[in-house]
């Protein structure tokens, strides 16, 4: 192992960590031969085989998973030595790691704007995924904060609230039911429904709110991203529950719909492992998001707010929920 580097061992770590050499090289923006090549000298330095292949999946061997277990513990030391060194330096330059649920792509990367002008020598990491893949990217503590909606009851964590992030039932502008107020949930029985995919909290959220009424919808279609499905609400396919977050860049193609039960309350938390020691730049980003979140709502989501405040003034919002 002294010829080994620890470029290779990050190579290697992406590939164990993917099953996949593809999908390693796109994560290092390597090529798909350099990181063979990488992982074959690695494997040479080892003395065994790292990996092997059955059918078309990859598997690591037993020195491989020796390896990749090894390769965490060095990662993990290295970043604390960077999170000393950092502190050291204060804010001057760091790297901060994010990982967000869908949705919240609407608004963090307009939180991380400002805070990127404030310290423009901090490296940032943004990694979007849904529900299930944040718990695996916490169970294998990828990142520094998580920002979720739905805090894991199974997993000792830290967390604190700083946004609010209802669900609103959402229709095209020209929906029937557009103009009525007070509509019976159980009235979604009749109309065909979009779903977000499974794994996906807002649909875990939704589902649990008709399970509790007893309501069963008629899925015609499972998207994965809430874009797919405004589009597919513009175009007249069916109605859906999105975050009212959702709306804030256009409102001209969809409406919400005043259905009893809803919004669904829901409320955003930024959620790190309990022990985990935050560096410096992760707890000076703590503290500034649960402020800049407060004028984030007050400057950025006058579109969506204003629309669904209006509407619960007027009564046209039922929030029984």
């Amino acid at each position: 192992m002294n010829q080994a580097t620890l470029h290779q061992l990050k190579v290697f770590e992406a590939a164990a960590r993917h099953s996949s050499f593809t999908r390693a090289a796109e994560e290092l923006f390597l090529t798909q031969p350099t990181v063979s090549m990488q992982i074959k000298q690695l494997t040479k330095s080892v003395g065994l085989p790292l990996f092997e292949q059955v059918g078309k999946r990859l598997y690591l061997t037993e020195a491989g998973r020796e390896l990749f277990a090894t390769c965490r513990q060095i990662f993990e030391t290295i970043a604390q030595f960077e999170m000393k060194v950092a502190d050291l330096k204060g804010l001057k330059q760091g790297q901060l790691r994010l990982a967000a649920i869908t949705t919240a792509k609407y608004f963090i990367p307009r939180l991380l704007g400002p805070f990127c002008q404030l310290y423009p020598g901090i490296e940032i990491s943004l990694q979007v995924t849904n529900h299930e893949g944040i718990l695996d990217r916490m169970s294998n503590n990828l990142d520094d904060l998580y920002i979720m909606s739905q805090v894991p009851e199974n997993m000792d964590v830290n967390c604190q609230p700083f946004l609010d992030n209802p669900l609103v039932v959402f229709a095209p502008v020209n929906h029937p039911l557009a103009k009525e107020k007070n509509i019976p949930i159980q009235r979604l029985a009749e109309e065909p429904f979009i779903m977000r995919e499974p794994g996906s909290g807002t649909r875990r959220a939704v589902q649990s709110l008709f399970d509790q009424e007893g309501i069963s919808v008629k899925v015609k279609l499972e998207l994965g991203s809430n874009e797919a499905i405004k589009q597919a609400i513009a175009g007249g396919l069916g109605i859906s529950v999105l975050s009212l977050h959702t709306l804030i860049a256009e409102s001209s193609e969809v409406t919400i719909l005043d259905v009893e039960h809803f919004p669904i309350k829901r409320t955003w938390y930024m959620v790190h492992p309990s022990g985990k020691q935050l560096s410096i730049v992760a707890r000076t980003y703590f503290e500034y998001l649960l402020d800049a979140a407060k004028k984030f709502i007050q400057q950025n989501t006058h579109i969506a707010w204003g629309t669904f405040e209006e509407k619960q003034e007027e009564g046209t919002v039922n929030s029984k929920q």
